[in-house]
């Protein structure tokens, strides 16, 4: 049996896994069981009541974060003419068409969000196999698909996230760093959630809203009254 790093320890031994949090205590806990010497990331993953084999229940979509992640996100755009010039005005990291379709195609992949015209999605769509497993394919749902790519850069820029529902029901996202004040952590988990909620398909039985767990990029999970804060946002 794998030996359990004392660092590993005193973060468990932090945590009360009985217990259900409200989002504010959650937040606390996880600052306090924190132990990596990096400024770790934040994140939020929550079980939904949904069977995402079927395509009316599956839940993704984008959500421009009130306090952003503080992650630096490097944009790719795929467009041609004006578009490449306007996202490249915007802040895109790298912007071109046919050259840099061929460019991704030979492993250049040094980007973390990728928009795309949609006179480009004829090229992009030969990337599939490169950027549909890492998450990263261009789609009109969530806004990576557009002609107004100077918005889009800029959002992608100041922390807008994309969030789809795995093969499990889980919803996983970053809601910011631990560096964040605890208020603007606490933001954005409930921006998530009401975002979630908003997008509950009509088909979901039962229980929607099934388990919410906070954690750090090192640090265990904490667990949150799910059922409480379904009903708090709800009430709003």
């Amino acid at each position: 049996m794998a030996k359990i790093p004392k660092k590993r320890k005193d973060a468990l031994a932090k945590i009360n896994r009985d217990k259900r949090h409200t989002v504010e205590e959650a937040v606390g806990t996880v600052k306090a069981a924190a132990y990596a010497k990096f400024n770790e990331s934040v994140d939020i993953a929550v079980r939904l009541g949904v069977n995402p084999k079927h395509a009316d229940q599956m839940v993704r979509g984008a959500l421009m974060l009130p306090n952003g992640t503080g992650k630096s996100v490097r944009v790719l755009v795929f467009a041609r003419g004006d578009k490449e010039r306007e996202a490249l005005a915007a802040g895109a990291d790298f912007a071109g068409s046919d050259e840099l379709v061929q460019k991704v195609q030979e492993g250049f992949m040094d980007f973390d969000r990728v928009i795309a015209t949609p006179d480009m999605m004829g090229a992009v769509g030969k990337l599939g196999r490169v950027l549909g497993p890492r998450g990263l394919m261009p789609n009109p749902k969530v806004g990576t698909v557009t002609l107004d790519v100077s918005n889009a850069v800029k959002e992608a820029k100041a922390g807008k996230v994309e969030y789809r529902v795995d093969k499990a029901g889980v919803v996983h996202c970053r809601i910011g760093q631990l560096s964040f004040e605890n208020e603007k952590l606490v933001e954005n988990a409930h921006a998530m959630i009401r975002e979630l909620l908003a997008k509950k398909p009509a088909t979901a039985k039962g229980i929607y809203l099934r388990s919410v767990t906070l954690s750090s990029t090192m640090g265990p999970g904490v667990r949150v009254d799910a059922a409480a804060l379904a009903g708090t946002e709800e009430a709003r």
